[in-house]
């Protein structure tokens, strides 16, 4: 069963874009992010317009991010005053991204920009946590004990001023840091069309040192509201929200999202972040492939608006 898509401007198959908005809704609840970095690419590979899969893309992740931060707010493991916290560098994050995703499309150069950002943030992001979680697992099956570690305790990040005590992540930490995180969150999440919970989950527990318990919701509640802005603004400015792909990927994610919540709750900590690693490292290979291998349709002509 076909649907035309107005904005991508072609048809597509409807039971294959539910299929994709349920997969990345169940990864955005199990793992606690938005599941843009999957999303995103995905639509490309599917020869949806880069333009419009980020646009879209984002306006997705606000659909699977409500229903996956809700069931953690019912759990207790959401901190809203630091998500909060989180959400003002975001706005203003993706306040900035949205003008610089503007100018590239402007100069022609946003296609490739997207492609290129994904392979390096998802393989350097994907391989670091795969890493670690592989040691973890190995510590575990010699029972070894953990390296010993405060939560809110790291070096230059604990000596910083302005800070602020989060009574639900049990951390005392100023909001500089957590400031700064935000505004590149909502940097990315403007050009790359993700809710950027694939860098924010691990900043969060190995940079900020933040419990992992409540670091899952608390990325989700950002989520939100910056890709939530994100969309808004880039339909008013660039015109590149599609409505249908949007509808239909939203529909499909707020289910999957739910039964991913379930999952991730059954999970150790280490085993989530193996996962998460694997999965983002996948899609960076598969992205980079798409860079260096000569295209089927090496030239196209495409008739001007005059012609």
């Amino acid at each position: 069963m076909t649907i035309y898509l107005p904005i991508a401007e072609l048809s597509v198959n409807i039971f294959i874009i539910l299929g994709m908005g349920a997969a990345v809704g169940f990864l955005s609840g199990m793992f606690g992010v938005g599941g843009g970095f999957l999303i995103t690419p995905l639509l490309i590979f599917y020869n949806i317009p880069p333009v419009v899969a980020v646009a879209t893309g984002a306006n997705q992740v606000v659909a699977s991010s409500i229903s996956g931060a809700i069931t953690h707010f019912r759990r207790g493991s959401l901190d809203v005053k630091l998500g909060t916290v989180l959400l003002v560098g975001g706005l203003a994050g993706a306040t900035v991204g949205i003008w610089i995703f503007s100018l590239l499309r402007a100069i022609g150069q946003l296609d490739l920009i997207i492609s290129l950002m994904y392979v390096i943030f998802l393989g350097t992001v994907g391989g670091l946590m795969l890493l670690e979680s592989v040691n973890a697992m190995r510590r575990a099956a010699r029972n070894e004990p953990p390296a010993p570690r405060k939560p809110g305790h790291q070096h230059w990040v604990h000596k910083l001023p302005l800070k602020v005590r989060f009574k639900k992540s049990k951390i005392f930490l100023s909001v500089i840091p957590i400031v700064a995180l935000g505004f590149a969150i909502g940097i990315l999440t403007s050009i790359m069309g993700v809710g950027g919970g694939f860098i924010m989950v691990p900043a969060m527990i190995y940079l900020l040192r933040i419990p992992t318990n409540v670091v899952v919701g608390t990325s989700l509640f950002q989520i939100i509201f910056v890709t939530a802005y994100t969309t808004i603004v880039q339909a008013a400015t660039n015109f590149s929200v599609d409505i249908v792909l949007a509808f239909i990927l939203m529909v499909a994610g707020v289910i999957g999202a739910q039964y991913g919540v379930r999952v991730g709750q059954k999970l150790r900590g280490e085993q989530l972040r193996a996962l998460l690693g694997l999965l983002v490292l996948a899609v960076g290979v598969r992205l980079a492939i798409a860079l260096v291998v000569t295209p089927a349709d090496v030239y196209s002509v495409v008739m001007g608006a005059g012609n």
